[in-house]
């Protein structure tokens, strides 16, 4: 489509108004012709017409349509000298275009102009008288100031949206904060304890030793996927993926997460109580990161400790609860006050958005406790829910 068709362009919507502007103003001239015995002439209706029709192009060109409506609005006013003075319709359209679409100097131009111009002709004489002057200034008020209260809101509109744009990218931004540090907390902090283990046994184990470089590979092979899934986000949309990514870690995988565990050097217990039964995959990430960060925490900040990992499901909801009795901790226990950490702050905030309650806090005999229930009502989680393997 070439420059000039591109600029006739019209919508629905300027079709519809330009249509209804013309049949008001028609209606609006008949009616006051006949309420003073005159007849409405055929050129007069042509006139208002043609003002209407021009509205299709008052979003592009406001002004140029503004003066030709100003100057068809000449023609009833001629041919009908006696009629009422009036601000027609499709006047007020040009008019409240012109101080949308256009700068402040134009339209403040465009309304000084039309208060006079719009009666021109009435009864014969060029300039319009003061009564007449009077009602076309109102009219242009409030016109104008209609138009300027709408900028003024679209504004505002487009302020906010912006504002809730960046709020989305930021916290979108937070999100992958909190992922990649449970990702690189974890895993790498398991990967340099194998990597020590594997170098211990590696003269008089090496079954041992291969064991844990083969889980070191795994936990190596693990974190890259799960960064470049959380990368993939950054550039979304960018290109189409060629291949689905790799389902998000749940409840499931909280075995894989154990073994690493006692890989590394943590002796640990895991149970499970309650009927085992499909999550929301939102959840099942959340259990997945408490237990992993809790874990996490347990090897940094407790050495050698013996850890136990519960998992409990009940008909409403779903707990889960790691603990550790400190005992590798160096006196004093240099654990971590709950709430404070970004692990631990990332733990309350996935609780959060799940409707859960959180719990984090050294145990009175020592040792640290992390506790976590989550809401998850009956039928949850089946269609479309992680699976379990």
């Amino acid at each position: 489509m070439n420059k000039g068709a591109d600029r006739l362009r019209w919508t629905r919507n300027d079709a519809l108004v330009a249509i209804g502007a013309a049949a008001v103003d028609l209606l609006g001239f008949s009616v006051g012709a006949q309420s003073e015995d005159m007849p409405l002439t055929l050129s007069a209706v042509c006139a208002l017409v043609a003002a209407g029709m021009c509205l299709l192009a008052r979003r592009r060109r406001p002004v140029p349509v503004l003066a030709v409506v100003l100057l068809l609005g000449i023609v009833p006013n001629v041919v009908i000298p006696d009629v009422t003075p009036h601000f027609p319709l499709g006047l007020a359209v040009a008019l409240y275009s012109v101080v949308r679409f256009s700068r402040p100097a134009v339209a403040a131009a465009a309304v000084a102009l039309t208060v006079p111009l719009a009666s021109a002709g009435q009864g014969g004489m060029l300039v319009a008288s003061g009564w007449s002057l009077v009602a076309n200034a109102a009219a242009a008020a409030l016109v104008a100031g209609a138009a300027l209260v709408i900028n003024r809101w679209q504004r505002e509109v487009a302020a906010n949206q912006a504002l809730q744009a960046e709020r989305a990218v930021a916290e979108e931004r937070r999100r992958i904060a909190r992922e990649l540090h449970d990702i690189v907390a974890h895993h790498i902090t398991a990967m340099q304890l194998m990597a020590g283990g594997a170098r211990a046994n590696l003269a008089h184990d090496t079954e041992a030793a291969r064991e844990a470089l083969v889980s070191l590979e795994d936990s190596g092979r693990m974190a890259l996927r799960e960064m470049r899934q959380l990368l993939d986000v950054l550039r979304a949309g960018e290109e189409a993926d060629e291949a689905p990514p790799a389902p998000q870690p749940g409840a499931a995988d909280l075995e894989r997460i154990v073994t690493e565990s006692r890989l590394a050097g943590t002796e640990t217990e895991f149970t499970v109580e309650g009927p085992v039964r499909p999550l929301p995959p939102s959840v099942g990430l959340t259990l997945f990161r408490i237990v992993q960060e809790a874990l996490t925490n347990t090897r940094k900040h407790a050495g050698e400790a013996r850890a136990q990992v519960r998992l409990t499901y009940r008909s409403d909801e779903v707990a889960v609860e790691v603990c550790d009795d400190g005992a590798g901790a160096p006196p004093p226990a240099a654990r971590p006050a709950a709430g404070s950490g970004y692990g631990l702050i990332g733990m309350h905030e996935r609780v959060a958005l799940q409707g859960g309650t959180l719990e984090a806090a050294a145990r009175a005999g020592g040792g640290f406790r992390v506790a976590a229930r989550l809401p998850v009502p009956a039928g949850r989680g089946g269609e479309g829910g992680e699976r379990h393997r």
